[in-house]
């Protein structure tokens, strides 16, 4: 299933991909997006094939157990990234709509590009560490976070293993703060570049123990503790970018030698 959904991506990007010619001529420019799968498949593995190669904690297999799995769930959300963008910005600018922000919005984008995108990974982080924590911690909707919770071997793969609710969820809440504080297009840019290559870099089979950075910025090590089998993993290490909000709310783990769990 996975080797087809490649062969019939890579023939419907030779076909034209997005810029096909719609037979019925809705004007709305929807298209299903299979060259965005074989461009995004083509890059992440291209990077973190081989770095987990060198540097795998494991040794296991690129096709490892649970790889059609996860390929699946990399396809689609790769074939609905236009609609899940546009389910994740609809609260944002619905809330952009009805507030007047112009004098905080001017100086916040004026800001130096660096000062921007930090802020940009501590608010998303502070707003992302509650959603997650509550996709945790209340039964109904830990009946979704539990899809990626349910991936037995991590790898650059792995992180795409999630519900399409919970996909719709997280961004929406977390693109809030992103697009009504009035941060420039250079910074919301930067900001969504960077967390494209580091969600995959947290959840790869990479064996670096990023010492001393890793009490003050989410590692491999951090994430791996998270998805842990062990019961100290339990409910721990929700923060995205900066473990300190794992301290500052009594969630964080990390062992001080370094191991990691054990599956």
């Amino acid at each position: 299933l996975g080797f087809s959904a490649i062969v019939l991506a890579a023939l419907a990007t030779l076909l034209g991909g997005a810029n096909a010619q719609s037979l019925s001529q809705t004007g709305q420019g929807w298209s299903v997006g299979l060259d965005w799968f074989l461009l995004n498949l083509v890059f992440t593995g291209l990077v973190f094939i081989p770095l987990e190669r060198l540097f795998g904690r494991t040794q296991q297999p690129v096709f490892r157990m649970e790889w059609r799995e996860d390929l699946l769930y990399f396809l689609l959300s790769s074939l609905f990234v236009q609609a899940l963008s546009f389910l994740s910005l609809s609260p944002a600018l619905a809330i952009a709509q009805h507030t007047d922000w112009a004098v905080l919005r001017q100086w916040v984008g004026a800001q130096p590009l660096l000062l921007q995108l930090l802020v940009i990974m501590f608010l998303t982080d502070f707003v992302q560490y509650w959603v997650h924590r509550l996709f945790h911690q209340i039964p109904f909707l830990w009946k979704f976070h539990a899809v990626h919770h349910s991936a037995q071997a991590m790898d650059w793969l792995a992180g795409s293993r999630m519900h399409f609710l919970e996909i719709v969820a997280l961004r929406g809440y977390t693109l809030i703060p992103m697009m009504i504080l009035g941060f420039s297009q250079s910074a919301l840019y930067a900001y969504i570049a960077f967390v494209y290559v580091f969600a995959t870099v947290v959840h790869a089979n990479i064996r670096f123990n990023y010492y001393p950075i890793r009490y003050w910025f989410v590692t491999p090590l951090f994430h791996h503790w998270h998805h842990g089998i062990e019961k100290e993993a339990i409910d721990v290490n929700f923060a995205v970018h900066f473990p300190l909000l794992d301290k500052l709310f009594a969630t964080f783990y990390l062992p001080k030698d370094g191991h990691w769990p054990t599956g």
